[in-house]
């Protein structure tokens, strides 16, 4: 179905759509490759929303030559009307005479839509090829579109016996510079970081993106259920915090916050804590957030495992050991049976550094 030659300008489409990995939430990560023969004419990426699509760019870079020409676009051309014009009706205008998609658009408002229009126009379509690094590539905004929440990952820093902190709850560092660098990367590709009001408390963290270059910074997000957050914490630097809390008695505090470029959203559930479940299903629906990054203490990370909200994890395990009475990973309620375990997949496995950092993820029943 698809020859040697297609599979090697979908990869370099891929390739494009790669150096969008940390500009285009909301957006998706998309390359575009236009050919002619054996030869690339034009090529281009979305960089960030608002910005021109990957097939304009790729368009402009070919001009005139583009007609009778072949594309190769890494996720369905658009046929919708947006920040920008569809870029089906672009791809039609220019006399291209054949479009080979990774993958269809997650969003079922639109998906096939813009396939559709091509070979209404009668442009050849084709879709698939090299779909699985295309998915992978976009793995939140697949997340968003058909589940409605973003893509979680929680990240994990600990000892070779699975501490994260002493008993007295210090933590900085116990993994190594080059671990926390890389951790770093992992930010930067989030739409939001989310901490519990116990991090902000014992460690005061910026929850900002240093180590690496990065045109824009991950928003903040803060589960506090009885609105303790202090006011001159250090993560009010920056990218806008939304607090997500239980408490709506404390009206003045919430006024304070407000000031200071917050959102305080008041989300209890039945037992008075904060909904989890309904917290991320706002945050992907209402603020278009495609991927967060947990960094959070034991409580809050095992009760986001525990409600099945964590698709990934990505432990960091610094070569030491902390002892028994030292802090573990995740608190969640005692297991009665090995039934009950939480299987992960390992999908990378690696040094950093001197650490190992091991990437799974959670199978959910």
């Amino acid at each position: 179905m698809f020859s040697a030659a297609d599979h090697v300008f979908m990869s370099r489409a891929l390739q494009l759509a790669e150096k969008g990995l940390y500009s285009t939430t909301p957006n998706p990560r998309v390359g575009c490759v236009i050919t002619r023969g054996t030869q690339i004419i034009g090529s281009g990426w979305h960089e960030r929303a608002g910005q021109p699509h990957a097939e304009v760019v790729a368009l402009q870079a070919a001009g005139a030559a583009a007609k009778g020409a072949v594309a190769y676009v890494t996720l369905e051309p658009c046929g919708h009307f947006g920040r920008t014009p569809p870029c089906a009706h672009a791809l039609i205008d220019a006399g291209i005479v054949r479009v080979v998609v990774a993958m269809e658009d997650p969003n079922p408002l639109v998906s096939g839509r813009g396939c559709a229009l091509l070979k209404s126009m009668g442009t050849a379509v084709q879709t698939g090829l090299l779909q699985a690094e295309a998915q992978a590539l976009n793995i939140g905004f697949v997340s968003r579109m058909v589940h409605n929440k973003p893509y979680v990952r929680l990240k994990i820093a600990a000892s070779m016996d699975g501490k994260t902190a002493l008993k007295n709850g210090a933590s900085q560092w116990i993994t190594s510079e080059a671990a926390r660098h890389d951790a770093h990367r992992w930010r930067a590709r989030s739409c939001g970081i989310l901490t519990g009001i116990g991090t902000v408390q014992l460690d005061d963290p910026e929850l900002s993106v240093r180590f690496m270059e990065s045109s824009r910074q991950p928003k903040k997000i803060v589960v506090d259920r009885y609105l303790q957050i202090p006011m001159d914490a250090k993560l009010f630097r920056g990218e806008q915090v939304f607090i997500f809390t239980a408490n709506d008695a404390n009206e003045e505090k919430k006024k304070s916050l407000a000031e200071l470029g917050a959102q305080v959203i008041e989300m209890p559930d039945a037992e008075g804590r904060i909904d989890l479940q309904k917290m991320m299903t706002l945050l992907a629906t209402e603020f278009a957030m495609n991927e967060i990054l947990v960094e959070a203490g034991r409580g809050l990370s095992g009760a986001l495992v525990e409600a099945g909200l964590v698709d990934e994890i990505i432990f960091y395990l610094a070569p030491h050991l902390m002892g028994d009475d030292a802090q573990g990973m995740l608190k969640w309620p005692e297991l009665m049976s090995l039934a009950q375990r939480k299987r992960l997949e390992i999908s990378d496995l690696r040094m950093v550094g001197k650490d190992i950092r091991v990437i799974a993820r959670l199978q959910h029943q």
